[in-house]
């Protein structure tokens, strides 16, 4: 019951709350009407986290960084005064409506379960995937918040800055470029349908044939470390903080399979920011990923 009047009176602020003009979006759970200028915006991913940043605006509630305290590195200082509302797969419903929120966004895959309580608090916009193409849904939630023209332009920056990489890297991106995260108990070998993987093909490296597929990933064990192979080796770690993940890291690195890969013993291996090249999943951590890239291949200005 306490829940349930939270929710009321949260719904009943935000109809009080909106603007005289309104507009519908469609989305991944159907068309809702949204404020046209929303003030107060909760986000539940991380991705949309970075939209909301590039877009010069700050949430008043957004899910916690899958790692980080409770946000990542790279956004922190402009996350100082945002409260955190747990994490993308366990979203507290009681602080979101406590922020009296105006507008939601979120993502099907990760919160459709809760996608009618979310909706009594406020006009909800869900994304459909967490995958892939990450400018769709930046595209979703710039005209979700009344910004669709400024998202053209960040993202029309963003193919400048990938067209320009490309100039500079010229025959380097002939180069096969092999992604692989470590995490604890699993590792996984990326491919195109994954946010490093896009963005590499946007480049326009090549791929290894086992990850030149427009699939996510595959889920493998250290028997299939000879599958990583590639004239580049990229690689990350995924750790909780228990220090699981880099003891799983150093177990690949040293195992013989690893040292016997070609690309180890050419010296083209590099470990990168599991945050930048996977979990942030937004713009902010993608032009990050580009400057690791130009850094790698000594490109960089």
């Amino acid at each position: 019951m306490k829940l349930l009047s939270k929710l009321a009176a949260a719904a009943l602020f935000t109809l009080c709350a909106f603007s005289a003009h309104a507009g519908e979006i469609a989305h991944a759970m159907g068309v809702t009407t949204v404020p046209d200028a929303p003030k107060r915006i909760v986000v539940l991913t991380n991705e949309g986290t970075e939209a909301l940043l590039a877009l010069g605006i700050t949430p008043v509630g957004a899910v916690n960084s899958w790692t980080g305290d409770p946000w990542y590195p790279h956004i922190a200082e402009q996350m100082a005064e945002v409260t955190p509302v747990g994490k993308e797969s366990a979203v507290n419903l009681e602080l979101v409506a406590a922020l009296q929120p105006d507008l939601i966004l979120g993502n099907k895959t990760r919160q459709e379960a809760i996608y009618p309580q979310l909706s009594a608090i406020a006009p909800t916009v869900f994304s459909e995937r967490l995958r892939g193409d990450w400018r769709v849904n930046f595209k979703l939630y710039a005209e979700a918040v009344g910004q669709a023209k400024q998202g053209e332009d960040i993202l029309a920056a963003f193919d400048a800055e990938i067209a320009a990489l490309r100039e500079k890297l010229g025959a380097r991106t002939d180069e096969r470029v092999s992604i692989v995260r470590i995490l604890a108990g699993q590792i996984r070998i990326y491919q195109k349908d994954s946010f490093s993987g896009f963005i590499l093909d946007q480049i326009g490296f090549n791929r290894p044939p086992n990850q030149d597929v427009n699939e996510f990933a595959l889920r493998v064990g250290k028997e299939s470390i000879p599958d990583m192979e590639g004239d580049r080796l990229i690689y990350f770690t995924y750790d909780t903080g228990d220090g699981e993940g880099e003891k799983a890291t150093e177990e690949v690195l040293n195992d013989p399979l690893w040292q016997s890969l070609d690309v180890v013993k050419a010296g083209k291996v590099h470990a990168v920011d599991d945050v930048i090249w996977n979990t942030g999943g937004g713009i902010l951590a993608a032009r990050l990923m580009l400057k690791d890239i130009a850094r790698i291949y000594g490109v960089a200005e």
